[in-house]
């Protein structure tokens, strides 16, 4: 089946503000199973969110405590799998795909096995709400990694990667590969999923025609580096995630080398900024170090430490 019929969607929230929320509940297909999964936000909140989600005629799964990125999604995803869609769309809280944006992104898909018949995950170029910012697709060439801008009207790209929000993954791959990885909790949750499909055998696609409205990192910061820069911030937590998850990647024999070289590279551009820039250095540069042992320590023992 085609469209969005035998579709569903999975928002995963957490301290979500309702506004956005709501605009992203009333701009997906009414015909899709629309699940919400929240990770226990404080209970005035929820309290509210039941009442929005009611109102859409959406699905609310409440977890009990803060699962982390990757496991509320899983949960939404076996809720869809036993309702028997064929597709799942992965969708942050502060995403807006737009009226038609799904329809848009289910018809590439479609359109996409006429040209690679193997079953294939798909995203939408991403547009940042802050700076308008397209964030493009991700390609490898050689030793390179980098991001490319195909015009309007082309045809579906191959990609190394996809950003989460708004991925559409076939539920066949979802069966075969078993979700997302639960222990990685928030970031490069969506990284290593990529990677796994790709390792597999499954295609991963971007769609030049489709968009969504994004809203990329926790917020933008400006420095002074013979010239102004703008660099996404990070708490210090987060970091520590960022970097715990990275090293872990490394690790895996499925993850490209060209990724791991550009990591570390990225990693250590991402620890000079925020030790020489930031106001918070001795808290960052604590997080990212310990984000470093953690993940080299979660690699050796098998053993994940939050």
């Amino acid at each position: 089946m085609t469209g969005t019929a035998s579709l569903a969607t999975v928002t995963v929230t957490y301290r979500p503000e309702l506004v956005i929320l709501r605009k992203q509940l009333d701009q997906l297909p009414r015909d899709a199973l629309r699940i919400v999964v929240d990770n226990a936000s404080p209970e005035p909140l929820r309290v509210c969110l039941r009442t929005l989600v009611a109102e859409e005629g959406a699905v609310l799964i409440e977890n009990d405590a803060n699962l982390g990125l990757a496991a509320a999604t899983n949960i939404g995803v076996a809720h869809a799998l036993r309702a028997g869609v064929q597709r799942v769309l992965f969708l942050d809280q502060d995403t807006e795909p737009g009226v038609t944006g799904v329809a848009d992104l289910c018809a590439a898909h479609d359109r996409l096995h006429t040209s690679d018949p193997r079953p294939s995950c798909i995203g939408p170029r991403l547009i940042d709400f802050t700076t308008g910012l397209d964030h493009g697709f991700h390609q490898q060439r050689g030793w390179r990694w980098v991001r490319v801008w195909p015009p309007r009207g082309a045809p579906p790209v191959p990609c190394v990667n996809l950003n989460g929000s708004g991925t559409l993954v076939p539920s066949a791959i979802l069966v075969a590969l078993g979700g997302l990885e639960d222990d990685l909790f928030i970031d490069h949750v969506d990284t290593e999923w990529a990677f796994r499909v790709l390792a597999a055998g499954f295609g991963l696609y971007g769609a030049p025609d489709v968009a969504f409205g994004h809203r990329m990192g926790e917020k933008t910061w400006r420095f002074w580096w013979w010239g102004w820069r703008v660099w996404p911030y990070r708490s210090p937590l987060r970091h520590r995630y960022l970097f715990r998850n990275a090293v872990r990647l490394m690790h895996r024999p499925y993850v490209p080398r060209v990724f791991k070289t550009w990591a570390v590279v990225k990693l250590l551009v991402t620890f000079c900024v925020h030790a020489l820039f930031d106001s918070a250095r001795a808290q960052q540069t604590r997080a990212m170090l310990q984000g470093v042992a953690d993940g080299w320590r979660a690699e050796r023992t098998g053993k994940s430490s939050d």
